[in-house]
């Protein structure tokens, strides 16, 4: 029950988070988002909860690898875990409910640091856990170009 658990509660917190910063935004994402100049390179509307599933699953279970060592870095990786959620949230409330995409350029450019600096901490306590981070670190660097070009053609 406890092994449960330890993946369980950070996959249900990344989750919560998730549900919350979606309150936050969804005004925007219907009058504001669909006026905005976009990257060709924009996924259509239906990928994004799909790939935020995803990713929110696969960092809720990092945090419980992480939660399950004995690693003397455990206490930095979960306070680092801890952060870039913050910062994920932030980017929402910055970007869509303040409609403020310079805002959300800084807190997303600092996520992205925040998670390169998990996974490269992470790597010799738990190669899965980092492994399991690698999509969301890869998709925060697309998301971090949609940011930026939504910044420069509005």
């Amino acid at each position: 029950m406890k092994k449960i658990l330890t993946f369980a509660i950070p996959i249900i917190l990344c989750f919560v988070i998730a549900f919350i910063a979606g309150r936050f935004q969804s005004e925007s994402l219907e009058y504001w988002y669909p006026l905005l100049n976009k990257s060709v390179l924009t996924p259509p509307n239906i990928v994004f909860p799909i790939a935020w599933s995803i990713l929110y699953l696969c960092m809720g279970i990092s945090a419980g690898f992480i939660l399950r060592t004995n690693s003397p870095k455990k206490q930095v990786l979960l306070i680092l875990f801890v952060i870039q959620l913050c910062l994920n949230f932030f980017w929402s409330i910055f970007f869509f409910y303040l409609q403020n995409p310079t805002a959300g350029l800084i807190d997303i450019l600092l996520l992205d640091l925040i998670v390169l600096f998990y996974i490269l901490t992470g790597w010799r306590t738990s190669k899965i856990a980092v492994l399991l981070f690698i999509p969301y670190f890869l998709w925060l660097c697309f998301a971090s170009y949609l940011n930026i070009y939504i910044l420069i053609y509005n």
